[in-house]
């Protein structure tokens, strides 16, 4: 069984995004080309996750898909092996795990948008069959808020790889998505289907800091008896220019509650970084 190997709770790693602006990234720029053009610093900041003491990172493949690589002169077979690549790296020599991160397409699926489910699908399947040949363990769906676009993206990964399945949406504060998604209908979708298959673990990372994700993640506790992800963001954006003001050590205690329901997957989003995993090994 996957989760065999790890110990009573899974960290997973902090933000890539906001890490890579500190070492270079340009506003505008694409991060996942970061994996061809700046291989180092990536790597470095797999390893701030890995010596943080990570049991699973995610590559640098959020917007790896053939609609955001568009027009930029490199494939998704490309991009992706290289992030694998990297993270392999990273991690060689310990028993850190390898998560393959796909996030939304970049387009709304019909009848929102233009893009229909079946190519969603194909998109994500791309990315899935790249992840794998370059040999990531497993495949982490994020920050999805349509529920059509995130079972595209996890029956790809599932059909396309076999992979463990971690799949995360974001939520408000009531617990819906911006497309409107429940967190009872994420968890209908994937228990409609063998759960042990189609996903091992869901949940919800990004939007919200620890304390405006809790009564979310209640109703997560309420509706699945699958492992739960929570991955919030370092507290609120700053209203004037979006950075994070939520220290590493409150992050951390606002993130204890979640024990009592049953947490058991635990990371950061935008604005954290190894430190604030540093912090939350200590007081899980």
């Amino acid at each position: 069984m996957f989760f065999d190997s790890f110990g009573k709770y899974i960290f997973l790693d902090g933000a890539m995004g906001t890490m890579l602006q500190r070492y270079g990234l340009k506003l505008g720029d694409k991060p996942d080309l970061m994996n061809i053009t700046s291989p180092d610093v990536v790597e470095k900041i797999h390893r701030m996750y890995v010596e943080a003491g990570c049991d699973i990172i995610n590559t640098n493949t959020f917007g790896s898909n053939a609609i955001l690589l568009e027009d930029t002169g490199y494939s998704v077979e490309r991009v992706v092996t290289a992030a694998v690549e990297i993270a392999k790296r990273a991690t060689a020599g310990t028993n850190v795990k390898v998560a393959l991160n796909i996030g939304p397409t970049g387009q709304l699926l019909d009848p929102h948008g233009d893009l229909e489910p079946e190519e969603a699908f194909e998109l994500f399947g791309e990315m899935a069959v790249a992840g794998k040949k370059a040999g990531a363990d497993l495949v982490a769906v994020e920050t999805m808020s349509d529920l059509e676009e995130a079972e595209a993206a996890i029956f790809a990964a599932l059909d396309y790889t076999k992979l463990p399945v971690f799949a995360t949406m974001s939520f408000d504060k009531n617990g819906r998505t911006f497309m409107g998604c429940s967190v009872e209908d994420f968890v209908e979708m994937v228990e409609e289907s063998d759960p042990t298959t189609v996903a091992t673990a869901i949940g919800l990372n990004c939007s919200l800091g620890p304390v405006e994700m809790f009564e979310t993640v209640e109703r997560f506790a309420k509706a699945t008896k699958l492992p739960i992800i929570v991955k919030p963001n370092a507290g609120l954006p700053d209203k004037v220019d979006g950075s994070y003001h939520l220290g590493a050590k409150a992050f951390a205690e606002q993130m204890k509650p979640f024990e009592k329901l049953g947490v058991k997957i635990l990371g950061g989003c935008c604005g954290t970084t190894a430190e604030y995993i540093s912090e939350l090994k200590k007081v899980f």
